[in-house]
């Protein structure tokens, strides 16, 4: 019988650390990482990953990897107009990371829409008996909630304030003539009393100026009628430069002056940003 083959003991190498190699690729190796945890497990490693993660590279990147023409157009858009630096150190991170967080194009960017939440994240003004918060009488169709907000029998108004930027898009995209700003609102009647509704909603500046509104007064839904929701929207286009918020109104009431929420209903609001595909 032969001898044993003899076992030559391979040379051991100290196993590779992403702390070894060069910056170029450890951009890439990270813009692997998906977002939200590379903002909260990987920024605070050390020094370089932070410098990674705050710089718009990485970011590019991620956006590169969207094939969609939607995803193509923003990415065109990112190194077109890129974002400025002027105002980064007043905002968390920076403009291409929030943007890819919060993912902005197409999510309502209304806070408790429905008022599952009760009156949180709303500017409220009571009339009557002021608003309340009740279970829809008809389908919504897409809601996160079939609740709704009732007025009263005097005006009730409620406002809340959008800031675009905040919400992750960046102020040079917002100035490309490239975005449109889809707003929507539902609002109905019950059956034994009539209502008013009003909506208007305003592109302000940063300084809260308002550059362009839209308004929308349908007619009152007289008593005994209908008992059903129905939809105003509007599409904002060419807007211009400096936009910075969306304010968002309703105001409501009853025509019979009954004591209670008898007024308009109003329900799944919506602030949506898309991007035009020319």
């Amino acid at each position: 019988m032969g001898g044993r083959p003899s076992r030559q003991r391979q040379p051991v190498h100290p196993p590779a650390t992403l702390d070894a190699l060069p910056p170029e690729l450890l951009v890439r190796v990270l813009s692997h990482v998906p977002p939200r945890a590379l903002v909260t497990c990987c920024r605070p490693v050390c020094r370089a990953w932070r410098d990674v993660v705050d710089g718009p590279t990485v970011w590019l990147l991620q956006l590169a990897r969207d094939r969609s023409a939607e995803g193509r157009a923003i990415y065109a858009l990112a190194q077109r107009c890129p974002p400025s630096s002027e105002n980064e150190e007043e905002l968390p991170l920076c403009a291409l990371a929030r943007f890819c967080v919060r993912a902005p194009l197409g999510r309502n960017l209304i806070f408790n829409s429905c008022g599952e939440q009760g009156f949180r994240g709303w500017e409220v003004e009571h009339g009557g008996n002021g608003w309340a918060v009740e279970k829809n009488i008809t389908l919504v169709p897409g809601a996160p909630s079939q609740t709704c907000f009732v007025t009263s029998f005097e005006w009730c108004f409620k406002r809340q304030l959008v800031d675009l930027v905040m919400e992750g898009v960046w102020q040079e995209l917002l100035d490309s003539a490239q975005i449109e700003i889809c707003v929507a609102d539902w609002w109905g009647a019950r059956e034994n009393c009539g209502c008013i509704y009003r909506l208007r909603v305003r592109l302000l500046d940063v300084y809260e100026n308002e550059v362009v509104k839209f308004s929308a007064s349908p007619n009152p839904v007289l008593q005994w009628t209908e008992r059903s929701c129905r939809q105003v929207s509007h599409v904002f286009t060419n807007f211009g430069k400096g936009i910075r918020y969306v304010s968002f109104e309703q105001y409501g009431r009853d025509t019979r002056s009954w004591v209670g929420h008898y007024g308009a209903l109003v329900t799944h609001s919506s602030v949506r940003v898309r991007i035009r595909i020319s």
